[in-house]
């Protein structure tokens, strides 16, 4: 059986746990390297767009949002070699004749028992997407089943992943449809007898000049059960917001709009989702707005009261430092976040980027890596995010460039 994800489940809670245990990377000069250039040849599968995740062992899990077999996307694993270089693995070839989704564009997670969990965008019983399960056979192999498939109007098109909490409840986001057609929060959770029934949390309302609208991110849970997200649109400027959804007795959820984003000086339309620090703040990142409109790094803080103030951490500058992140940040055990941004940068291809907290309270920006696929050798335009290994070394995906121009895997050493 597969091994475990390090950042199994509960984000926050193994996020705390997680900034503890890992290298700090270093600030200095970092060099990159493709560790596979996806391909359009009836077998590979080309534009991931989401994260990657490890296993124990090392390997690293990603879905593409094309090709395969049979065009609609892949599950995919790279396996470290032992004379170096990595081996990639297609763990599951979609196809919508079989009803099993199409189009996964979010990344995956892994249950205590090895058996990973994502979305597809699009397909299933009803075209509107579905919740799928992979789980690793004896033999060798994965065997996936859909565990929901989405159907107008209760709630359609998931964008973002999926967070699972200790009981092996899933929870995620659907970025249309919903009693006001502006998304929902939704939680599948597993029946004793086998199968999984699906519950609708919230319905978000950004017509109502107060509730966000379009959540294109995934969650994160504290260790109370609170839920904690983004939509790109909607709030009291529409601009887009976080919010925060408390669970109440009877089964309910009640919503609270932590932080309306106001455009320009304020950071606008995040597409990303949230982690905490070990103190209980959030931190996340804006695709636009800033001090330059080219998109921020913000951290929420609670206060007294039950109120949160905002604090924007980095504002980017296109061309110098990089432009249009839209997606989310780790830390590592020293307290540095990373990230990647869309596009800016030296070749305007996008970047990898590090902030490293300074004693006066403000944030120092760094440029590890300015993507640069000129001369089909290296990646561009990263959609998402970075992830650690035990050594400090940083791991992402783009869905552009590479040898054959269908995206890749990096990976940069600090």
């Amino acid at each position: 059986m597969r091994g475990k994800r390090f950042s199994i489940g509960l984000r926050v809670t193994v996020l705390a746990i997680f900034i503890g245990t890992v290298l700090t990377a270093s600030a200095f000069a970092a060099s990159e390297k493709l560790l596979h250039s996806f391909q359009s040849n009836f077998k590979d599968g080309f534009y991931p767009e989401d994260g990657l995740i490890f296993d124990d062992s090392g390997n690293l899990y990603g879905t593409t949002f094309y090709g395969g077999t049979d065009g609609g996307g892949t599950v995919f694993e790279l396996m470290p070699k032992a004379g170096g270089g990595w081996k990639e693995k297609v763990l599951h070839n979609f196809n919508d004749n079989r009803r099993d989704g199409l189009y996964p564009y979010a990344g995956l997670v892994f249950d205590s028992l090895g058996n990973l969990y994502g979305t597809t965008q699009s397909g299933g019983a009803y075209s509107y997407g579905t919740v799928f399960e992979l789980s690793p056979n004896a033999g060798g192999g994965w065997t996936e089943k859909v565990l929901h498939s989405f159907n107008y109007p209760n709630a359609v098109t998931p964008w973002g992943g999926l967070t699972i909490d200790f009981s092996g409840n899933l929870y995620g986001t659907t970025s249309a449809s919903g009693a006001y057609g502006a998304g929902t929060v939704f939680e599948l959770t597993p029946k004793p007898g086998g199968g999984w029934s699906e519950k609708v949390l919230h319905n978000f309302n950004g017509s109502n000049g107060k509730d966000g609208a379009s959540p294109l991110a995934g969650l994160v849970i504290d260790g109370s059960g609170n839920l904690y997200g983004t939509t790109d649109e909607g709030g009291a400027y529409v601009y887009g917001t976080v919010f925060e959804l408390t669970p109440k007795a009877g089964g309910e959820w009640k919503e609270k709009i932590l932080h309306s984003f106001g455009g320009k000086g304020d950071g606008s339309n995040p597409r990303a989702g949230l982690i905490f620090d070990g103190y209980g703040n959030l931190y996340g990142t804006t695709s636009g707005g800033g001090a330059n409109v080219y998109g921020t790094v913000f951290e929420l803080t609670p206060r007294a009261g039950g109120r949160w103030k905002e604090k924007i951490l980095h504002s980017f500058i296109d061309l110098d430092n990089g432009a249009q992140p839209v997606s989310g940040l780790i830390f590592d055990s020293s307290g540095n976040l990373y990230g990647t941004t869309q596009s800016g940068g030296t070749y305007d291809a996008g970047t990898a980027f590090q902030l490293t907290p300074k004693a006066d309270g403000g944030w120092a920006g760094n440029v590890l890596h300015n993507f640069n696929d000129s001369f089909g050798k290296d990646g561009y335009s990263p959609a998402a995010g970075l992830i650690l290994d035990s050594f400090g070394n940083l791991y992402g995906l783009t869905p552009s460039g590479g040898i054959y121009g269908y995206g890749t895997v990096f990976e940069i050493k600090p």
